[in-house]
Parts: structure tokens; C-alpha cells; sequence
């Protein structure tokens, strides 16, 4: 690892990506993830790597597709109304089990909506999004440093899974500048050979990459095989922090940048004499269900979810919880945030 570095949240997730294989992007502007293209638009012909700002984000999602088919490792970034327009690509990728990386620094909405972070994107990332039967691996980091280390690993991930995986973070995140432990650059060319890609078939049979099934029982098996895989990825990737969970009657449930503003109310709680802890879902998809079950099975008084929207993590919380404890929320919306001190105030209501 290298010394530490300080570095704006999309530039140095897109040095991370560069060292961690990817060598294509594809894209277009929107703010508040626009220095991630910027910072690839050179940082990638350095490494031999191709960048292209395409005409609208529906040609960019489908020139990931496309590069994807043929084994390079992809990425495009985007945020939110952007990644509205790139939902069927998505759904097609996913069909045709390619692995990328997808990134969404999230914005408020709906519609236009504003700059400044939301995390209202959640449904469109761990349900799916675009249509038919599919599923995201979804990171969610709580820092730079973080969303470094989830961007390096992502392409073996996606490579071993062959599945898109999609960093969801956030205006905040996109924007701040924390000091970084850069990884060191992988070399292309110690990466597993994919024996599926499009890349000639002089000497072999040939490759076909497609998700136009017309006998149902075939695409049946298709969507069986990537649910099983998802199941897979269940077992070997979930990835959570527990802050103080351990004697804890109060947890909130916070992801992403709102986990940090948890984690300080949690120390003024404490501090206060009052018990209180945080559960943080690192992956939102899938989400890390037994392990928040167990708290619920626990000495847990009542949960509190906080989140940037009107409560869409929150839906999964209560299927977790199912009723063993009270579940509470507070969010905020239209580029608005809550503070420590509301959510230590919530936490002391009855």
C-alpha cells in the first residue's frame, strides 16, 4: 500500500478502478459524479485504456455491454436520472451474465430533482431497476477510503460471479476529500482467461452472447441460474458493520454517508449513559438479514432507521425485524440531512 493521499470521493474512486483492471468507461456528464470521467478521460489512456463520452447514457450502458461481451473489464458511472436511462442496458447485461461496475453517486429526486445527495435510488438498485428477474450485488461505502478498497475488489467480484456490481454512493460522498491508502495496479494480464467472451473464434467454437430466448423453458433455466448464483453471492459476499451492537437496547440502521451521522449520535448516546449501537449494511444487495435478525432476536429495545428518502430501506428492515421490535424512522429528502443530535432525540422518545 502506498503512503496516504488526500482525494476528492470520484477521483479516487476512479484511480481505484484503473488499478484494480478496468480499462474501459463509458459515460456521460451529470452532476455530482462528473470528476470521475474527468479524472478517466486521462487517467485511462495512461494504462493503455479506452474512454469515450458517449452521446447519452443509453449508448454508454450498452457500450459496457458490449466491451463486457468481450471479456474487458468495464465500468460507467452516473447519477441518478442517468441511471434511470440506463436500466434496460442493465437488465440485458444481468441476462446475458456479464460481469461490470456500475456507480451511482445519488442525488435527490424524483426527477431532476437537485445535486445535493439522496439515497431515494435504493429500490431502483436492490430490486432490480430495469425489467424481468434479476438482482445487483449493491455496495454501499461509508467513506472514500471505503469506496476505494469496494471499487479495486469489484471487478474480481463481478468477474467471478459474472454479475454487474453497483457502488451506490451519494453527492456527499462524491464531493468530500478524506486522506486514502491507494492499492497497488493489478496487471491485466495475470486475470483469468474468460473462455465465454466474444473474442474470435479461430481454433474454437464460436461464442454467442444473448438475451433473446424465445423458448420458455430455456430462459427459464436462465433466470433459475441467475438466482442461484445470487444465492452464491448471499453466502460468500454480504458485507456489514456492527458499532457497539453488542449490549446495545437502541441500534439505528443507517447506509452510506447517514451511517456516519449515526455513528456520532450512538457516541453522544453512550456518552449519555444511554445503550445505544449501529447496524450498517456494507452490501444493501443482498442484504444482511441474519446477521440484523439475530440483534432483533436480542436484547434490542426498538430500531431506528435513518435514511435519506421517505423509508425504502426501511421496508427491508421491517421484513427482517417481522414484528419482534418496534422499528422507528427518520428521513430527510430534497438534498436535506439530519443531524446527530435529532436522531439521539428520537432515540430517547419512549
Amino acid at each position: 500500500m502506498s503512503d496516504k493521499v488526500l482525494m476528492k470521493g470520484n477521483e479516487a474512486i476512479a484511480e481505484a478502478a484503473v488499478r484494480g483492471g478496468c480499462r474501459f468507461f463509458f459515460g456521460y456528464p451529470i452532476t455530482p459524479q462528473n470528476e470521475i470521467p474527468e479524472y478517466l478521460s486521462w487517467r485511462l489512456p495512461e494504462v493503455g485504456g479506452t474512454f469515450i463520452q458517449a452521446e447519452s447514457e443509453v449508448s454508454a450502458i450498452n457500450m459496457v455491454y458490449g466491451a463486457a461481451s468481450a471479456g474487458a473489464r468495464a465500468m460507467t458511472s452516473t447519477s441518478s436520472p442517468g441511471m434511470s436511462l440506463k436500466q434496460e442496458g442493465i437488465s440485458y447485461i444481468a441476462c446475458a451474465e456479464l460481469p461490470c461496475v456500475l456507480i451511482n453517486q445519488v442525488r435527490g429526486g424524483p426527477g431532476l430533482g437537485t445535486i445535493y445527495p439522496g439515497q431515494a435510488d435504493y429500490f431502483q438498485a436492490v430490486k432490480g431497476g430495469g425489467h424481468g428477474d434479476y438482482k445487483l450485488l449493491v455496495y454501499t461505502p461509508a467513506s472514500v477510503q471505503e469506496a476505494v478498497d469496494i471499487a479495486y475488489k469489484a471487478f474480481d467480484v463481478a468477474d467471478r460471479y459474472r454479475i454487474p456490481v453497483m457502488i451506490l454512493g451519494d453527492g456527499t460522498l462524491a464531493q468530500m476529500m478524506e486522506p486514502v491508502e491507494l492499492p497497488q495496479m493489478k496487471d491485466p494480464a495475470t486475470f483469468p482467461k474468460k473462455e465465454w467472451a466474444t473474442t474470435g473464434c479461430e481454433g474454437r467454437p464460436r461464442n454467442l452472447i444473448n438475451t433473446l430466448e424465445m423458448n420458455p423453458d430455456k430462459l427459464e433455466r436462465i433466470t433459475d441460474r441467475l438466482f442461484e448464483t445470487f444465492e452464491k453471492i448471499r453466502e460468500n459476499e454480504v458485507m456489514y458493520e456492527e458499532y457497539m451492537c453488542g449490549d446495545a437496547e437502541i441500534v439505528f440502521v443507517a447506509f452510506g454517508i447517514v451511517s456516519r451521522v449515526a455513528k456520532s449520535a450512538v457516541n453522544e448516546l453512550r456518552a449519555a449513559g444511554i445503550k445505544a449501537g449501529l447496524f450498517r449494511p456494507i452490501t444493501v444487495s443482498p442484504y444482511p438479514d441474519k446477521a440484523l435478525g439475530k440483534l432483533a432476536d436480542g436484547k434490542v429495545k426498538k430500531f431506528i432507521v435513518a435514511e435519506l428518502n421517505k423509508g425504502q430501506m426501511l421496508e427491508d428492515v421491517k421484513l427482517v425485524v417481522n414484528g419482534r421490535k418496534p422499528v422507528e424512522f427518520l428521513g430527510r429528502t430534497g438534498g436535506n440531512f439530519m443531524t446527530s443530535a435529532d436522531l439521539a432525540a428520537l432515540a430517547k422518545r419512549g
